[in-house]
């Protein structure tokens, strides 16, 4: 399938996350997060103590993706690397890794997005009651002043956030990830703190950081109602209001959704007449203003009136791929990413988007010549790029694609069991083999510099 030329201004990126690639889990003064504890618990298929071991092989991994073409590589920061307890002592090493891939990022023409918080929050901030407590705040505040001081006269880019909406409540309400709590409040508090830490980030960012551009990274998962039933249509409208609104809103100034206030206080969720952990000045903190909101799109789902806050599509390890589908069981559905685009355009008109995430799950191995034909992927990638063109081509101003993911990373609960990297890795042995998806990607970041050059 190819894929239409993008505007010349277009930026091809490839992303990964500290836990799920970095490894060196005690090395150089590095603390525990929850994710290491919630590894120690026996809670994920395989550990991140070593993951990708990219900690090591940082320069190999920087060659690959020079040599893949990419303009921009996104990649997160471990809190606990530049404070270890998370509080006010500061690791001496400070962010010398960071300092190294950055430079050597710029070195070969990589422009660097770093994402301030991918899920990994300090064990010792969790032991104090983490996200669920308003003080997190100031202690996200005082690493976010660190990391921009220190980086920010090289980086221009930040991310608040990755998918709050996944830490928030996946980790403290359904308790399958980090740090595994089960309650509404600790998931409403959660993300309320999470996105109050972002807003106040944001003029931080600025004062920091000359130029700088920020903006936060929010997963989505557009549905529609499995029939028209008013029952299923308002369950659906629910799933689209705790699943997606419940961010966006709050984002783009609107607070949380009267609707989705109203069934949550009917449930049970909370108590009294307003939000318990809203306090004055926290919607406008929330609410400032984006240079560039960060989508992660992976899948659709459709909603009946008996699962209104169910997640469908979940990975089965060993499990048959279902046509049409994931190994991690999501529907394949470029149609509604184009869809959702212009939804988010219309609905909240962002200055930018960029797809911060977007890639899919498949087990190709090397074959006996060591090439791993991951066809299935290159099909994925060309119908959503397809979709983001289309987006594009309706006045959707989306400005930067970030394939996920560069390598085989590990994928939090299923471990190595899933693979959505571009570069397929061992891990036993750390090798690795570029797939020919990366090729494919490479060709066509290619095809458009040539076409760059050509109109030029």
């Amino acid at each position: 399938m190819q894929v239409t030329r993008m505007p010349d201004d277009f930026v091809f990126g490839t992303a990964s996350s500290a836990y799920q690639i970095e490894g060196a889990r005690n090395e150089d003064g590095k603390g525990d997060s929850i994710w290491d504890r919630f590894s120690d618990r026996g809670q994920l298929l395989d550990r991140g103590d070593v993951a990708c071991d990219h900690y090591h092989r940082w320069q190999e991994d920087v060659r690959l993706l020079a040599d893949l073409g990419v303009r921009a590589y996104g990649f997160s920061i471990a809190w606990t690397r530049v404070l270890p307890e998370g509080g006010r002592r500061v690791n001496p090493g400070r962010l010398g890794f960071y300092d190294r891939l950055v430079d050597e990022l710029l070195a070969h023409g990589i422009t660097p997005y770093p994402q301030l918080y991918h899920w990994d929050l300090p064990q010792a901030l969790q032991d104090k009651g983490g996200w669920t407590k308003r003080a997190i705040v100031d202690a996200y505040l005082r690493y976010v002043d660190i990391v921009t001081l220190t980086l920010g006269d090289r980086v221009q880019h930040w991310k608040t956030f990755s998918e709050p909406w996944v830490a928030a409540f996946l980790g403290h309400q359904e308790g399958v990830f980090a740090p595994g709590l089960h309650g509404w409040d600790a998931a409403l508090n959660a993300g309320h703190h999470m996105l109050l830490s972002h807003g106040r980030a944001v003029p931080l960012i600025r004062e920091n950081v000359r130029n700088a551009r920020v903006g936060i990274a929010l997963d989505c998962r557009p549905a529609e109602p499995v029939s028209d039933d008013a029952a299923d249509v308002a369950a659906c409208r629910h799933f689209d209001g705790c699943r997606n609104r419940w961010f966006f809103d709050p984002i783009f100034g609107r607070g949380y959704p009267d609707d989705v206030v109203a069934s949550y206080r009917d449930r049970g969720r909370f108590k009294g007449s307003t939000l318990p952990f809203v306090q004055r000045g926290d919607m406008e903190a929330i609410a400032a203003p984006l240079d560039f909101l960060g989508l992660d799109y992976y899948t659709s789902t459709e909603v009946s009136a008996k699962d209104d806050e169910a997640e469908v599509g979940t990975a089965v390890p060993g499990r048959s791929v279902v046509p049409g589908h994931s190994e991690m069981g999501w529907a394949i559905t470029p149609a509604a990413m184009t869809k959702y685009l212009c939804h988010i355009h219309s609905e909240y008109a962002p200055a930018e988007i960029h797809i911060t995430e977007n890639g899919v799950s498949f087990s190709d191995e090397p074959g006996p010549d060591n090439v791993i034909d991951d066809q299935r992927r290159i099909d994925y990638l060309a119908a959503h790029l397809g979709a983001v063109r289309d987006a594009i081509d309706l006045g959707v101003p989306v400005r930067a694609y970030f394939l996920w993911s560069f390598l085989d990373n590990l994928e939090w609960i299923h471990g190595f069991s899933q693979r959505f990297g571009l570069v397929w890795v061992d891990h036993a042995t750390g090798q690795r083999i570029p797939k020919q998806s990366y090729y494919w990607y490479r060709n066509l970041i290619a095809s458009q510099t040539r076409a760059e050059s050509s109109a030029a």
